[in-house]
């Protein structure tokens, strides 16, 4: 087992020489003990720590008189300019789909401490257009998702909310243009019918407009259905 691992270690140590893989934010060489992140940058992240709240986070706060929400939770406070951007334009914009699979198990391993989360019966992406997936080449919310599942152990569920729309970019526009942008761009299948508790996820939360689109489309289709809401990041 040691001579394996060793050899492993070996490969390892090559491919960092022969490809060294830089830190997203600081742009340090990392070790190979290191991912995506050097140590000082990693333990710089700005974590929400909102599985640990009693009392209500900014994340319920933001839905609160829209929709009605079972369990909340974002892993990282958006920081303009700092590590938690660099992480971001990465996963969306730079072809890095597995930051989204990596960050996604240490959320998965912080909702395994939510109790009001044990009962979800599946974890639902939110959709991208197919056109802007087929240009990005992945869903980011999705890759996010499925490193959630490796820790959290519920199954994903890709099918039963569909976005029938390509809408605009969010970045520029106010709460009420982003509500606008995407309202009544969703389609809810009937599966969503036979479960009791999903799990929405998302790659960030600014004012919940694409979020509580969705929600109103479920509710459409199945009123007392239990939603909750997960977010790599909360601006």
């Amino acid at each position: 087992m040691k001579t394996k691992l060793s050899k492993i270690r070996l490969i390892s140590d090559i491919e960092n020489l022969l490809f060294p893989q830089e830190c997203l934010s600081c742009d340090k060489e990392l070790s190979r003990l290191e991912k995506y992140l050097c140590s000082f940058c990693k333990n710089d992240l700005p974590l929400t720590n909102f599985h640990l709240f009693k009392e209500p986070s900014p994340i319920d706060k933001l839905f609160w008189g829209r929709v009605q929400i079972t369990a909340t939770y974002s892993h990282l406070f958006f920081e303009k300019n700092k590590t938690s951007q660099a992480l971001l334009f990465n996963l969306k914009y730079k072809n890095k789909p597995n930051i989204g699979v990596y960050f996604g198990k240490e959320m998965g391993e912080k909702l395994n401490m939510i109790n009001t989360l044990c009962n979800v019966d599946a974890i639902i992406p939110v959709p991208l257009h197919f056109k802007k997936e087929f240009i990005r080449g992945y869903n980011q919310s999705e890759v996010i998702a499925e490193g959630i599942c490796e820790t959290f152990k519920k199954p994903i569920d890709i099918t039963t909310v569909q976005r029938t729309k390509h809408s605009e970019s969010q970045t520029k526009k106010s709460r009420f243009q982003r509500w606008d942008n995407v309202n009544e761009i969703f389609r809810i299948h009937h599966k969503i019918n036979s479960y009791n508790h999903i799990l929405l996820v998302d790659d960030v939360i600014t004012t919940g407009s694409t979020l509580e689109s969705i929600i109103h489309a479920i509710r459409e289709k199945n009123p007392n259905l239990l939603i909750s809401v997960v977010t790599l990041a909360i601006a």
